[in-house]
């Protein structure tokens, strides 16, 4: 028995979300969807919400699995954007995606607040969900329709990079600025902004001249097992610091897998921790499924159609305009605007996580969060052809009228 569990609960539980996590994937694979789909649905089915049972005996064991499974999650992201790959994106990417980031959560609130008379919390944590790219699915994509080489991929992939960085920077803010009674005060903010900046700035600059040395002085003895428990215990150890000074969790273990990133054996390390984010990583998605009260739905379908509207309106409208703004032409800032249109991915579930976590949120903000990232996964292909497929013909037109 572990802490008034018995284990035989723990392995039931355990054996539950791995099988029908597992069912689920290879269903969502068979219709060529991404497997956080699956997984989710997974959740909804084993969950305490979905009658007529729970499959599920101890919600407390997912939740612990699920923290971890976010550490995993955010570690290996972390681990694809070394200092060096971030410094060769350059200044026109980085205002683009601070343009995205900054107005789609801007719109976003302000549509909460005002429109759907959402709470000062609900509003701000599903703008920050809507502000999201996905990253994986986009590179994905881009793969598969042969395009990633393309200018315009290239800008976006560029965009998604720092995206991701600002919005768990936003989340770690976001955090630790929730208190249940909403009092807070401009004092609070300012100085929980300035903790989560002073520790991210603390990280990369003296992380950047200490850890990845440590980690190649380890790597020189091709010890894959002693290696990788060394960049597991940085990813937790910086964990737990940011965890102890109030921010996100995912914060600290994003920005262990960019210090790590900047070792030479940054690939072998990635290799070794991939299969543990998968597995923790699906257990988080299952998790949220879980956690997801779908015999809420009647109370945000609607907010949820109309924030995903506006999630495409606004990235579009922000993207492009931000893209002429550093002089491309109207057919790649088209390109880029339709390829970062559709929100969602794992870092809207993480940030739809972070909301339930500091207690802040109402009830239907998960799973709203959560159909929404169902809805916007599944689309975002087909915004992504159409966006390529849109542009080419609209110039063409025009090009063919000046001949």
């Amino acid at each position: 028995m572990v802490g008034g569990i018995e284990i035989g609960q723990i392995i039931q539980d355990f054996s539950v979300i791995m099988i029908i996590a597992s069912t689920m994937a290879f269903i969502s694979f068979k219709f060529k969807q991404p497997l956080v789909i699956g997984y989710i649905i997974a959740g909804i089915i084993i969950g305490p919400h979905t009658p007529p049972f729970s499959l599920i005996l101890n919600p407390d064991v997912l939740n612990l699995l699920a923290e971890i499974g976010v550490i995993f999650l955010l570690f290996v992201v972390g681990m694809e954007f070394p200092l060096e790959k971030l410094r060769q994106i350059g200044r026109k990417a980085l205002i683009i995606a601070l343009s995205e980031a900054f107005g789609t959560f801007v719109i976003g609130f302000s549509v909460g607040v005002f429109l759907l008379d959402f709470s000062f919390f609900d509003s701000a944590f599903v703008a920050l969900a809507i502000s999201v790219t996905s990253t994986i699915i986009i590179m994905k994509v881009l793969e598969e329709l042969d395009i990633i080489k393309e200018k315009a991929s290239y800008i976006i992939l560029g965009v998604v990079i720092i995206e991701d960085i600002i919005i768990v920077s936003m989340l770690a803010v976001l955090q630790s600025i929730s208190i249940p009674s909403g009092n807070f005060s401009v004092i609070d903010i300012l100085i929980s902004v300035s903790i989560t900046l002073a520790f991210i700035f603390g990280v990369l600059l003296i992380g950047s001249k200490t850890i990845p040395k440590f980690i190649n002085f380890i790597g020189k003895h091709n010890h894959h097992e002693i290696l990788l428990l060394v960049v597991l215990g940085i990813a937790f150890g910086l964990s737990f610091i940011s965890y102890q000074i109030g921010i996100s969790v995912a914060a600290g273990a994003f920005f262990a897998g960019v210090l790590v990133a900047e070792s030479k054996v940054h690939t072998v390390t990635r290799v070794l921790a991939t299969p543990i984010r998968d597995m923790f990583g699906a257990i988080f998605f299952v998790s949220v499924g879980a956690l997801m009260d779908m015999s809420l739905i009647a109370i945000f379908i609607i907010p949820a159609i109309i924030l995903i509207a506006v999630s495409i309106f606004a990235k579009f409208f922000t993207v492009f305009i931000s893209a002429k703004s550093q002089g491309f032409d109207s057919l790649t800032s088209m390109k880029v605007a339709f390829g970062l249109s559709s929100s969602g991915g794992e870092l809207a579930l993480v940030v739809a996580k972070g909301g339930i976590d500091t207690g802040v949120t109402s009830a239907f903000i998960l799973p709203m969060i959560g159909a929404m990232t169902i809805i916007t996964t599944f689309i975002s292909p087909y915004m992504i052809k159409l966006g390529w497929k849109v542009p080419n013909s609209i110039f063409a037109k025009d090009k063919n009228k000046d001949e």
